[in-house]
């Protein structure tokens, strides 16, 4: 977990949470940009994407992505029409990547997680 108010990535509890933890462009951002403590990822091409990977989904062209499923499975090589996730908006697990009705997609490959900050 990074405690860093505001743009961190923590839950603690439903009223003690970053908006990483429950908000798609927030957690983006975060993994994205983080520097400190915490999951960092890079946002790759479907080709690169492994399992324990996020695809972020958007459900209309002029919204934000607005969904977060985290990558179970994939086929080798990954494509649309081998991808499963896992998700809890509604549960699901090993759940095909194409029966979300999205018409936006990213992929972001979990390159590692820090468990300190390395400070000079």
């Amino acid at each position: 977990m990074n405690y860093t108010p505001v743009y961190g990535w923590y839950y603690i509890n439903l009223n003690n949470r970053s908006p990483a933890w429950t908000g798609v462009e927030f957690l983006y951002s975060f993994l994205i940009n983080n520097k400190g403590v915490g999951p960092f990822a890079e946002e790759v091409d479907i080709k690169d994407i492994r399992p324990g990977d996020i695809i972020q989904l958007a459900f209309s062209a002029s919204s934000a992505f607005n969904h977060s499923p985290v990558v179970v499975q994939t086929g080798n090589p990954p494509a649309y029409e081998n991808i499963l996730v896992a998700a809890h908006t509604a549960d699901r697990d090993y759940y095909p990547i194409l029966n979300y009705g999205w018409v936006r997609i990213r992929f972001l490959h979990i390159k590692g997680v820090r468990k300190y900050t390395n400070r000079v």
